[in-house]
């Protein structure tokens, strides 16, 4: 019998690009672009992941546009950083592995500094929380104008991000941001065509789909991440995501990516493991956030202990469901782990934590058969997003110097 490892280190296809193995590094923010400006930091966290054997890495959040940033230390798609985005690929691609970048919308989920509009922008009316003491907490209904004009944004941007080098885009369709604010019922509250039913909740998330494909040609690798679920009552649920995942493979996509839960009001429900509450509390630097935390952390951060695979079951349905890509994330941290995904047919693994901990994973997993990766999922890097220097492991500090 062929052991299911053997698919996981052989060469794979996403439409035209050839990976050289089916593990992927998770689009994780890793807060190494002050100023939006990628960092020799960020390029040598990606050109270590890429050392380390990943088939392709993920450069996280790639903002459309300015707005479309949650602050104003994470990049936009534009001209002024085309030289550093260049080289920055460049870079990477050298260590053998392929370079994509995950293109997102904040929509209304913002507090950022620069931020150009009277009001952050949303399917409906309603309070951004993370924006209440920046000026930032009415959230305005988007005209059906608005909604045209943020498509044009969304296919432009992933124009420009070919043209720089990305060799694939990942589509952020969830964790409460943009695109997803339209998919949950939670935050779409719309009476008109965008709104009511799932078909309805899903135009803009397609129209944004055809303009993309539209921007970079039907031979380029597009891949969405969705939430199968928001984590909250009133939001997507796991039903809903299998019809959520049909509809995005019969507008194009490529491959679809099995994620879960919602930044903006359950983030525990991806990072299982320790509390992230300590942590944010201690790198936020607004004392009125730092209270707002402790008075939210019961409701939106929820215990969910880490475990193996705890994803499996409900991804497990959308694989059987469409005929496109799928990749598994969410508890891959040994081999014994992907001999399970690849051999209940997933065509690729996405990797976040793991990797942070231990960025030699693909190498270690490919010549070691009984590798465990070690990582204890205390979550304290998920917290240093807004830290000086960004992510780390604070167990393995070294990783990336």
């Amino acid at each position: 019998m062929t052991d299911p490892l053997d698919k996981c280190f052989a060469e794979a296809k996403i439409n035209s690009l050839t990976l050289r193995n089916r593990l992927i590094k998770a689009a994780t923010f890793e807060g190494k672009s002050p100023g939006g400006v990628p960092s020799d930091a960020l390029v040598n966290f990606h050109e270590r992941i890429g050392q380390g054997g990943i088939g392709m890495t993920t450069i996280a959040y790639c903002a459309a546009e300015s707005d479309g940033r949650i602050h104003e230390h994470m990049m936009y798609m534009h001209e002024g950083i085309r030289p550093e985005l260049e080289q920055f690929i460049r870079t990477v691609q050298l260590t053998g592995a392929k370079v994509a970048g995950q293109l997102g919308h904040c929509g209304a989920f913002t507090k950022n500094l620069e931020f150009s509009g009277k009001r952050p922008l949303g399917p409906s009316k309603g309070t951004n929380a993370l924006g209440l003491t920046y000026g930032l907490s009415r959230i305005a209904e988007m005209t059906k104008p608005q909604i045209r004009e943020r498509v044009g944004v969304i296919g432009r941007a992933a124009g420009f991000m070919k043209s720089v080098g990305f060799e694939a885009i990942e589509i952020h369709f969830g964790h409460g941001y943009g695109i997803s604010q339209f998919i949950s019922p939670k935050t779409n509250k719309r009476k008109d065509e965008y709104g009511g039913s799932l078909e309805n909740r899903m135009r803009f998330a397609l129209e944004v789909l055809a303009e993309v494909r539209k921007n970079v040609g039907d031979d380029y690798p597009l891949l969405g991440k969705i939430s199968m679920t928001d984590g909250v009552p009133g939001g997507v649920t796991y039903d809903d995501s299998v019809e959520i995942a049909a509809m995005l493979e019969a507008g194009g996509l490529d491959v679809i990516i099995c994620s879960g839960g919602t930044s903006s009001m359950n983030p525990m429900l991806l990072f299982r493991g320790d509390s992230m509450v300590p942590g944010l509390i201690k790198h936020e630097k607004s004392r009125l956030m730092k209270i707002g935390i402790r008075l939210a952390a019961p409701i939106m951060f929820k215990d969910y202990p880490y475990e193996e695979m705890y994803f499996l079951d409900h991804a497990q349905r959308i694989r059987d469901r469409v005929q496109c890509g799928v990749c598994y994330v969410g508890g891959v941290c040994t081999n014994d782990s992907i001999r399970t995904v690849m051999g209940a047919g997933f065509d690729f693994i996405q990797l976040g934590r793991a990797l942070i901990f231990d960025p030699d994973f693909p190498k270690q997993a490919q010549e070691r058969p009984t590798y465990k990766n070690g990582c204890n999922h205390c979550n304290k890097c998920a917290t240093l997003i807004e830290a000086p220097g960004g992510i780390y492991c604070v167990e393995r500090p070294a990783n990336f110097a």
